[in-house]
């Protein structure tokens, strides 16, 4: 029974990483350098809510892995582990809040908003960081880098975060997709 559910938790990390660079691929608003906003972590937050903390962060960084050989934005070898594995797999994080989000009451939903702000802000440190240190050249002239990759980072992860919270509390009504254990 045990290999049976593990080749099922498999199976839908695998699920969920395919779904993650097929939605990555409709771009909702683009910003240059790479920023977007999209529905791709929708996935991964179906992972973590439905298996926790390990499973939500395997998944985020499986995802950012594939993400980082299928098209990225090098320009060093630590900005491309800060902007892809470790971006998507502090997302995971959101798995923290697994325990909470699975109680009968109303108050999930708020698990379910604590764990998508979680995640989408451990990413965006991430990103953060990686924009001071190796984008700060495209700071316009007079403008701080730490303003800059701030404004930056924000103006897609936000939009993102928020997006992502109200299509997982639509699926989170949906029977089946997050059965309460």
């Amino acid at each position: 029974m045990k290999k049976k559910l593990e080749l099922r938790l498999m199976t839908e990390i695998g699920l969920a990483v395919a779904l993650v660079v097929i939605l990555d691929l409709i771009k909702l608003w683009r910003a240059p350098q790479g920023g977007s906003v999209t529905l791709a972590l929708v996935p991964l937050m179906v992972i973590a809510f439905r298996h926790g903390l390990l499973a939500g962060v395997m998944a985020g960084g499986i995802a950012g892995v594939v993400k980082l050989f299928l098209g990225p934005y090098i320009v060093h070898p630590l900005q491309a582990i800060l902007d892809y594995p470790l971006a998507f797999l502090l997302v995971g994080l959101a798995g923290l809040f697994y325990a909470g989000f699975q109680r009968a009451d109303n108050r999930r939903y708020l698990y379910l908003a604590g764990g998508i702000a979680l995640g989408f802000f451990a990413r965006f440190v991430s990103h953060f960081i990686s924009g001071l240190v190796f984008f700060g050249h495209y700071a316009p002239e007079g403008t701080p880098v730490v303003l800059y990759s701030l404004t930056y980072n924000l103006s897609f992860i936000v939009p993102e975060a928020i997006l992502t919270f109200v299509v997982v509390l639509a699926l989170s009504y949906q029977r089946g997709i997050f059965p309460r254990r």
